[in-house]
C-alpha cells in the first residue's frame, strides 16, 4: 500500500536519488527548477536558474546535477555549483531528462526536447573527464538503469513503448554491440518513464498515465504492480534504511484542471513499503 511521502506537488517530478550515506531522498521538479527533499520530517527545497533533473551522488555533502546545459558539482550545504562538463548548452531546445550512475562510477543521463520535439534528445555517458554520446534521435529518454551484476543498461525512448537492454563491458562499463528489445509494450499501451533494479535484478518501471509502477523480471515477465494515487507516475527509487521502501514521483504535467481537482495527491512524492529490496545507488566518481 503506497501513502503520500512529501504533498508538495510537482508539475513535473523526476529524478528520485536515495543517497546512502545521508539516508535521505532527494528529488526534482524538473518544470519548477527546483531540487527537493526531507530532512528530519522537514522539507527542503534548493532553486536553480534553469531545468534540473536528475542526479548522482558524489559524497556525503556533494551531489552532480544534471541541467539543460551541463553536468554540475554541488554542494548541499554551501550551495556552490560548478560547472564539470557542458551538456547541449549551445542548444536550447533540449534539456537534461533522466539519468542515473552506473558501476563503474560513471554516470549516464538523457536529453529530450523541452516540447518532447521527436528525435532532438540523446543518451550520453559521463566517465573519467568525458561525455560521450551513446544513443542519437530519442524523443524522450527514460528507464535508464543497470543490472546488478553489472552485465546490462537499460534505456528507453517513451513514446516507442519499448525498454532496451544493452550488454556492457565488464572492466569500462561501456556498451558493446547493439541494444536490443527487452520489453515491448506498446501493444498494451503502456508509456514507460523512470525505472531501478532491485538486487535481484527485477527492472521496477513507472508508466506514464497508468497510475502505478511494473516489476518484470530479468527475463522479461511481468511480476506485479504497485499503485500510486497519481496519474502520471515517473520514477522510481528504493530507500530507507534497509532499501525496501519504493518511493515514487509523480506529475501534473498534462492533466486537465478536473483531474488535478478530482485527485489532489497528482504530482506528489509517494512511498510504498516491503514491496521489494534495491541496490544501493553507485557512486558518481569525479
Amino acid at each position: 500500500m503506497s501513502h503520500v511521502y512529501d504533498d508538495r506537488p510537482c508539475e513535473l517530478g523526476e529524478g528520485p536519488l536515495w543517497h546512502p550515506e545521508r539516508k535521505q531522498l532527494f528529488w526534482f521538479d524538473i518544470i519548477g527548477k527546483r531540487l527537493m527533499s526531507r530532512k528530519k520530517d522537514k522539507p527542503q527545497v534548493w532553486e536553480f536558474k534553469e531545468h534540473v533533473s536528475t542526479a548522482g551522488w558524489v559524497d556525503h555533502d556533494t551531489l552532480m546535477i544534471a541541467s539543460e546545459t551541463g553536468l554540475w558539482r554541488f554542494g548541499l550545504t554551501s550551495h556552490t555549483i560548478d560547472l564539470i562538463v557542458p551538456l547541449e548548452a549551445d542548444n536550447p531546445v533540449t534539456r537534461s531528462n533522466d539519468g542515473r550512475a552506473d558501476p563503474w562510477g560513471g554516470f549516464w543521463i538523457g536529453t529530450m526536447g523541452k516540447q518532447a520535439e521527436a528525435g532532438a534528445g540523446s543518451i550520453y555517458r559521463f566517465w573519467k573527464g568525458e561525455l560521450r554520446p551513446l544513443v542519437r534521435d530519442v524523443t524522450i529518454t527514460n528507464a535508464i538503469c543497470f543490472a546488478p551484476d553489472s552485465s546490462c543498461a537499460y534505456y528507453s525512448d517513451t513514446v516507442t513503448g519499448q525498454v532496451m537492454r544493452w550488454e556492457l563491458d565488464a572492466e569500462t562499463g561501456w556498451p558493446i554491440g547493439d541494444a536490443a528489445v527487452f520489453l515491448d509494450l506498446k501493444n498494451e499501451g503502456l508509456n514507460p518513464d523512470g525505472a531501478v533494479v532491485d538486487r535481484g535484478g527485477n527492472i521496477w518501471i513507472a508508466q506514464w498515465g497508468a497510475s502505478r509502477v511494473a516489476a518484470y523480471s530479468p527475463g522479461g515477465q511481468f511480476l506485479k504492480t504497485v499503485g500510486f494515487d497519481a496519474e502520471h507516475t515517473s520514477c522510481p527509487s528504493f530507500g530507507g534504511n534497509d532499501l525496501t521502501t519504493l518511493f515514487c514521483t509523480t506529475a501534473r504535467q498534462g492533466l486537465e484542471t478536473d483531474a488535478l481537482i478530482q485527485t489532489p495527491t497528482n504530482g506528489m512524492t509517494f512511498a510504498a513499503s516491503d514491496v521489494g529490496q534495491g541496490q544501493a545507488e553507485h557512486r558518481v566518481i569525479l
